[in-house]
């Protein structure tokens, strides 16, 4: 139960950075847009920056695993924006 309430909010600081660091809105129906989509772009994007850390350098590593989970998220948020295109601020 814990570890699924942690996983939401290190999944919310996550993409609220990747949100950060690449303003903007996405072009997608209303119902998918906000929080929701903030918080499955952080965990979705920790889990590609844990895979790709691993396979680059290997091991654990806490600050390392903040660095990569936020550059997946920003790949996906990227990825996200090319197939559906964005929306001026």
């Amino acid at each position: 139960m814990f570890s699924a309430i942690g996983t939401v909010i290190v999944g919310l600081i996550v993409g609220v950075i990747a949100r950060f660091l690449l303003p903007g809105k996405e072009a997608l129906p209303e119902g998918l847009t906000g929080i929701l989509l903030t918080i499955v772009i952080g965990i979705a994007g920790a889990f590609l920056g844990t895979f790709i850390g691993g396979m680059l350098w290997g091991g654990e590593n806490y600050v390392a695993g903040w660095i990569m989970s936020i550059v997946g998220a920003v790949i996906l948020l990227l990825l996200l924006r090319l197939v559906f295109g964005s929306k001026a601020a």
